[in-house]
């Protein structure tokens, strides 16, 4: 790739152009034509080949914003909405049809009025980007919000202003720029565009920002996606089955685009009497990974920018624990070493602060009852979790602390396929998105019934005056009895008993059927061998 590729300087969106801006999406929206499959498919297909055709430009400005390597740019940002792209025009049509209903949702007694839920778009969306992934988590849910059938107004983040430099005229220039538009800026443009009336708001970035964000769209009763962070504990007990391979993979997820990742550990509460070993084990998978060093990797990126530095580093320096591994920081070249802290205390910096770099710190601990207690003390929802023990333990700390998703035995699998829902938990995030779950941040599932004109006597019930001997007939018909006495004991009564004497102790009918015909082969099998 080019990386001597130019970058228009970055300019920030006149404010008075958002009212416009937001008003010409609103209009767009209004005339309906989002809500043709053929005009959204049309728009994905544009997206995709914008991509495609503007990678050298993405790749250089991911370099020149974060020190991003090509192979990072390409695998995480630019290929993955590649993907996105795809899916969504490959499932487009079947996310959109008609959701019929029937039972359970609906009794058979009102099976003939047609009941269904429809796939309608939001309307007009706002997509607020952070700049960790300033292409992917900006345009992966652009293309929910394009696949749903909403027009959309997004903001790169001002943090990678090459980035969003590029971005602008990629989207302006090759999609429908009446229903999608680019506003560049920091917090004056942000708040202009919060004073708009949006039909949602989709946001990634940290919790400070998101709860401003929440609080002003609260204002319109305007919903919101919030993708926010948390202080993610990475679990290691004694029962690991592999110590060296735990080390590895959480010390990819902690270089990995330099440890700016929502989702990678903050701390590593591990057994004391595996701790110094693991530590070794880290060491190792730190040469193996950078065999010149880190900073003389070409696939380690570098902070994005001096604030986020200093902040990195104030965590160490006031630390009261001990660097057991890099330590290394070079400001000028926005370089922070992959770095973990030994430390023995909940209050420690390293345990206090989101990280959002190439730091972790490391908590021995005696018990998995004291591990536990310390990361619901921390953070009782975080964004993400890590879980290296026995089938038991992983099963216990999934049970017993809540995330917004979950790996176990490796970091953040759960958060790298593009097709699954991801999305936080209380206070790391409101709503997912990814796959199907994108199409449907977008979406409103609106139930339809269609009642025939014949089909009034059969709802005469409803009508006044009132006639409780109809009633009566109408709760013979719908309701069911309960299985369940006032303590809430289960009753088995006749109908269970008959049900387990016919179903041959199957539990449903699938388990029912299989079973007879069983009896029924050992049947014939034994009446053939008894008429020989």
């Amino acid at each position: 790739m080019d990386t001597k590729i130019v970058f228009p300087e970055f300019k920030a969106t006149a404010l008075e152009d958002i009212p416009r801006l937001a008003s010409n999406a609103r209009g767009q929206f209004r005339t309906h034509k989002t809500k043709n499959l053929q005009w959204r498919a049309v728009q994905l297909r544009k997206l995709y080949w914008a991509l495609e055709d503007y990678k050298p430009q993405l790749v250089a400005a991911l370099k020149s914003d974060l020190g991003k390597s090509s192979f990072e740019a390409m695998f995480t940002e630019v290929d993955w909405v590649k993907k996105d792209c795809m899916f969504m025009l490959e499932h487009l049509e079947n996310f959109a049809k008609d959701e019929k209903l029937g039972s359970p949702a609906v009794p058979p007694t009102y099976s003939l009025m047609k009941f269904r839920v429809r796939k309608e778009p939001m309307g007009t969306v706002l997509i607020i980007g952070p700049y960790n992934y300033p292409v992917q988590l900006l345009l992966a849910p652009m293309v929910g919000a394009i696949g749903a059938g909403c027009t959309a107004v997004i903001k790169p983040s001002e943090l990678t202003p090459a980035s969003a430099m590029v971005i602008k005229e990629m989207i302006e220039t090759r999609l429908d720029s009446s229903a999608f538009s680019v506003v560049n800026g920091s917090i004056p443009e942000t708040n202009a565009l919060m004073n708009e009336k949006w039909d949602k708001v989709f946001f990634t970035g940290s919790a400070q920002v998101g709860s401003i964000i929440a609080k002003k769209a609260a204002e319109t009763l305007t919903p919101v996606v919030l993708e926010l962070g948390g202080k993610n504990p990475a679990f290691i007990t004694k029962n690991c089955s592999n110590l060296a391979l735990a080390a590895r993979r959480l010390l990819w997820g902690k270089t990995h685009n330099a440890g700016q990742v929502c989702m990678s550990q903050n701390y590593v509460l591990i057994d004391k009497e595996i701790a110094q070993t693991f530590i070794g084990f880290l060491k190792d998978a730190y040469k193996d990974a950078f065999p010149q060093g880190a900073k003389n990797s070409p696939d380690l990126s570098r902070i994005v920018n001096k604030r986020h530095f200093q902040r990195i580093k104030k965590m160490i320096d006031e630390s009261q624990g001990q660097i057991v591994m890099g330590g290394e920081m070079d400001e000028d070249d926005l370089y922070i070493e992959p770095t973990a802290v030994l430390v023995n205390s909940v209050e420690d910096s390293m345990m206090q602060e989101e990280s959002f770099g190439p730091i972790f710190a490391i908590y021995p601990v005696n018990t998995l009852d004291e591990a536990l207690n310390i990361a619901n003390l921390v953070h009782k929802t975080p964004l993400s979790l890590f879980s290296f023990g026995s089938k038991a333990e992983n099963d216990r700390i999934l049970n017993e602390m809540t995330s917004g998703g979950a790996t176990l035995n490796d970091s953040f699998f759960h958060g790298s396929v593009n097709t699954v829902p991801f999305g936080g938990v209380g206070d790391s995030g409101w709503g997912a998105y990814r796959g199907k779950a994108s199409f449907d941040a977008f979406t409103h599932f609106r139930t339809i019934a269609e009642t025939p004109g014949w089909a009034d006597r059969l709802i005469r019930v409803r009508y006044m005056p009132y006639d409780w001997s109809q009633y009566k007939l109408l709760a013979r018909l719908t309701e069911k009895k309960p299985n369940f006495d006032r303590s809430g004991k289960v009753v088995k009564g006749f109908g269970y008993w008959m049900a387990l004497i016919f179903g041959l102790g199957g539990k449903n009918a699938k388990g029912a059927f299989l079973r007879w015909i069983v009896v029924a082969v050992a049947h014939y099998l034994y009446t053939v061998r008894a008429a020989k």
